[in-house]
């Protein structure tokens, strides 16, 4: 802080202030404080000034999930916050909704109630500005995605594989004609589904070049749009697999707009609503939510209660539902 107050010309209470955003500061002086902490890549101590944790803990966890809307975080907050309610200790939770920024505010927001421990799904790039916070000894547990820049226990789905059994399980109907359905393309969980659906074309020995592959989609909006776009072409897919849980509800609006749900074969990468209700059933490659927040529950409290153990990343299998949907051969 000194070397920002110097590089700046303001006193070390100004950049204080700044940083903890305080009243009364003019815009210019916020401006150049700004610029010589990000001139020096400087990152504030979010307990500086506050008692150390190890007097007493506050009996809470901080838990940041995809979105608290989403019904696969829904399942893995529940199981989180069951395990934590039995253990008396307080949950506060928030959603990522895969911003980069928002990641940082719900962390340092956990910070500043001074959290037990974290469990964190992340969605950028690195996470290694945890580092400091890791090496005061608070527990940190990733889930759904693995971290990048710290080494931390994590607790994630066998990605890949669910999306390459899905591939296989359409080709073993007959289709050739598959279109890729996916989130975002810098999301850890769509590349991984991505490479797990195109590594399997490939062994099927079907050019990925000439793949359907339409990414970037985040909800059911976009995906009902983008299977209205490829049914609509001269040359439609046979198949589609759908990647995220959200996509696959815009997949069979899409399908039942052309009244095409029962010509089009679809397998969806984690399981939905009501799914088995459906005519056809959505046949998906469904996630253990449960199992997932109640892996990652369980690992923070050991690390809280002491165990020294090597960091772990544990994969957690998917499973193929079958109900219809997916198993439609194709008709052209």
């Amino acid at each position: 802080m000194k070397d920002v107050a110097a590089l700046a010309g303001v006193g070390i209470k100004t950049v204080s202030r700044v940083i903890n955003r305080e009243p009364n500061v003019s815009s210019a002086t916020i401006e150049r404080v700004q610029s010589a902490a990000d001139r020096l890549n400087y990152q504030p101590d979010i307990h500086a000034g506050n008692l150390r944790r190890s007097d007493r803990r506050t009996q809470t966890l901080g838990l940041l999930v995809g979105s608290v809307a989403n019904p696969f975080s829904g399942a893995v907050h529940r199981a989180i916050e069951d395990a934590a309610t039995a253990r008396g200790v307080a949950v506060f939770a928030s959603s990522l909704d895969d911003d980069p920024a928002r990641e940082r505010l719900a962390v340092t927001a956990f910070l500043k109630r001074r959290v037990d421990g974290l469990i964190l799904t992340a969605v950028s790039k690195s996470q290694g500005y945890l580092l400091p916070e890791q090496e005061r000894g608070t527990p940190i547990v990733f889930i759904d995605r693995e971290p990048s820049g710290i080494d931390a226990d994590a607790i994630v789905s066998n990605n890949a594989e669910g999306a390459a059994l899905a591939t296989r399980h359409l080709l073993e109907r007959g289709h050739r004609r598959i279109a890729f359905l996916g989130d975002r393309h810098e999301i850890q969980t769509a590349v991984e589904r991505r490479r797990g659906f195109l590594e399997e074309l490939g062994r099927a020995g079907i050019p990925t070049g000439e793949a359907w592959v339409i990414e970037d989609l985040h909800d059911e909006h976009a995906a009902h749009a983008a299977v209205a776009d490829i049914l609509a072409g001269d040359s439609r897919p046979t198949a589609i697999f759908s990647a995220q849980n959200l996509i696959t509800m815009g997949a069979i609006r899409g399908l039942r707009d052309r009244n095409l749900q029962s010509s089009v074969a679809l397998v969806g990468f984690d399981d939905v609503e009501f799914g088995d209700l459906l005519d056809p059933g959505i046949t998906v490659i469904a996630q253990d939510p449960d199992r997932i927040g109640h892996l990652a529950a369980e690992r923070i409290f050991a690390r809280l209660d002491g165990e020294d153990v090597p960091v772990e990343i544990v994969v957690v299998p998917t499973t193929l539902i079958e109900r219809g949907s997916g198993e439609i051969a194709p008709t052209e």
